[in-house]
């Protein structure tokens, strides 16, 4: 049978799982009784409710007799370690458009990559149904942006497909026609079959997936030769050193899920059970004629933060697991499957620093140990820095903002106090485009404050460019926040009193402890309030005294923003029922001495 493999590659949110769908209902995956719904291969409860790809997937579909490899690949800058991997397994990639936003930052990285691997696209510009879409021009500077990034003449050659995911069509024009058969045709006809080399077994491990019971599965392209069941083998490793293993199970990709064999051929992809202690990038090769293939670079990290035990005084009370042997089990485990992490230890037991891609990678670690029951305590994020020839250097990243006119001058206003510099500023109808090269640092805490000068009007993006010399002191929270006195539960009278001192962050009736903070002061500095006072009662009543209390809901934050949000003397402590803030000092006294002592010093 013949065999194309096909990754889709897009910015986030563009529509690169609505389009799997299309492609699994359109070639009868499902039996005509079966809801598999939307979003199919958003399989983790993270992924449902965020409306993102985190990790990538591979589904296997039959049409007209081919055999179609789909990889959906993840659209968020942190994951695009990710993508860059799988692309490996690829022949060719279908570049996914918004018909109104255009190129975006990562679709010019992942685009990159691909094109450097020399792989064939086909541009699809999804949405067209939107309103103010522009699909002439988008197809214009998508191949303008090709040809910035250096593509060959074949590649700049590119067939391009219009239409809407969710309305279940894509045609060669912008004529609407009844489902997506143009672009199953168009992947038969414009991706190469996989280039098949005469030769013993070679193997590169691309990807991996985790199984309770089967321990780490290995997943990759059989580039030459073919490999069996219960086949011994030779594993060419990281530092050049070569093991022997043994297959214990083989499958391949069909439909949503696997189907087990006794061989692949050349050209196929498939998972591998039974290999131990292996990494990404790794070649499986003949026993007797071992020959490794060119290693695949995982990217840097370029954020770190510290996991610790909670040491609250609400420590235990809501989750299961709250040691620091818990923790590091987990984060061990963590490691197994999730390669742009890195863990070390600290002069502190209970404490491990943790580095990861970005804010949106290390939040998805705590959210998913949060769920599954740890209880913990993380700190504030840092970036890392380098020490390039003699000078301190810290990553940049590019940012793109898109906002209506008249919020374009808050924007570049907030940017440049960050010590951004804008690239690019351009109309798009009545909203402006805006390019920045800005640290990272900058970039930790700006997503809310854009959002509010912008009144919810900006759509942010961003990804990493490289290292540049260090840009000194970048200012940070503008407001200080309140902080409780004492341990108890907050009353509605004592909230109400205090509501003109700032915004809170807790409702009425919550338990609190001295030094949790409660909300957001209106001033710059830091204030301890009384938040468990109850009213006196006398003898002297008024009717409709207390039913005349207006107390504003609290202010919602999401894992990332909280993350966003704290300054250097603060952290977050996750447990599966609640996400409190807090001061890494709960004593008021002991906190006025640090502050002295730091002036003086």
């Amino acid at each position: 049978m013949e065999i194309r493999n096909i990754a889709i590659i897009a910015h986030v949110d563009h529509g690169k799982t609505t389009l799997v769908d299309n492609i699994l209902h359109s070639t009868n995956v499902f039996d005509d009784h079966e809801d598999a719904g939307e979003l199919i291969m958003d399989s983790n409860d993270l992924e449902k409710e965020r409306g993102i790809t985190i990790f990538s997937k591979n589904a296997s579909v039959e049409y007209k007799g081919v055999k179609v490899n789909v990889i959906d690949t993840p659209g968020h800058a942190d994951f695009g370690g990710e993508v860059e991997r799988v692309l490996k397994m690829a022949d060719g990639v279908i570049l996914l458009v918004d018909a109104f936003e255009g190129p975006m930052p990562q679709t010019r990285f992942v685009l990159k990559k691909a094109l450097e691997l020399g792989l064939r696209p086909i541009v699809v510009v999804n949405k067209v149904d939107k309103e103010n879409c522009r699909p002439d021009e988008v197809h214009e500077a998508v191949f303008e942006l090709f040809f910035q990034l250096d593509a060959s003449e074949e590649q700049l050659d590119f067939p391009t497909f219009y239409g809407s995911g969710k309305q279940g069509w894509f045609n060669t024009s912008l004529e609407q026609c009844e489902d997506i058969t143009p672009l199953l045709d168009g992947i038969i006809e414009h991706v190469p079959a996989p280039k098949i080399e005469e030769g013993t077994l070679q193997l590169q491990i691309t990807s991996l997936d985790y199984s309770s019971f089967l321990g780490r599965i290995a997943i990759g392209k059989v580039k030459r030769g073919s490999i069996k069941e219960k086949q011994t083998l030779s594993i060419c490793k990281r530092d050049g050193s070569v093991e022997k293993q043994k297959v214990k199970e083989l499958y391949i990709f069909e439909g949503m899920g696997k189907k087990k064999v006794e061989e692949v051929q050349a050209g196929d992809i498939c998972a591998i059970i039974g290999i131990t202690d292996f990494n990404i990038g790794e070649t499986l090769a003949d026993l007797e004629n071992p020959e490794a293939l060119p290693l695949i670079d995982i990217d840097e990290p370029t954020m770190n933060m510290t996991f610790g035990i909670n040491n609250s005084p609400f420590f235990g009370k809501e989750g299961k697991f709250v040691t620091s042997r818990h923790i590091k089990d987990r984060l061990d485990a963590e490691l197994e499957r999730n390669l742009a992490l890195r863990v070390e230890p600290t002069s502190s037991g209970d404490t491990f620093l943790v580095f990861g891609r970005g804010i949106m990678h290390l939040g998805v670690i705590v959210e998913t140990m949060r769920r599954e029951g740890y209880e913990l305590t993380i700190g504030q994020p840092q970036v890392i820095t380098k020490e390039i020839d003699g000078r301190k250097h810290e990553p940049f990243e590019v940012l793109v903002v898109d906002v209506p006119d008249e919020y374009s001058g808050k924007v570049i206003d907030l940017v440049t106090q960050k010590k951004g510099e804008m690239l690019i500023m351009e109309s798009k109808g009545s909203v402006q485009h805006l390019e920045f090269d800005i640290p990272s640092r900058g970039i930790i805490g700006l997503r809310s404050m854009m959002l509010t000068a912008t009144a919810g009007n900006a759509i942010m993006a961003h990804r990493f460019s490289e290292y540049k010399p260090w840009k000194g002191e970048i200012p940070g929270r503008l407001n200080g926040v309140l902080i409780a006195k004492d341990k108890g539960t907050a009353t509605p009278y004592s909230i109400n009193k205090l509501q003109d001192r700032g915004t809170f962050f807790i409702d009425p009736n919550e338990e609190v402890y001295n030094g949790q903070i409660l909300g957001e002061n209106t001033r710059r500095d830091d204030i301890v309030i009384n938040v468990i006072e109850a009213k006196q009662l006398n003898n002297m009543r008024s009717s409709g005294n207390d039913d005349s209390m207006r107390i504003a809901p609290k202010r919602q934050f999401t894992l990332e923003e909280y993350m966003e949000y704290i300054d250097n003397d603060e952290c977050i402590e996750v447990t599966p029922a609640s996400i409190r803030l807090r001061k890494l000092s709960l004593d008021h006294n002991e906190r006025k001495r640090q502050k002295r002592s730091m002036v003086a010093g």
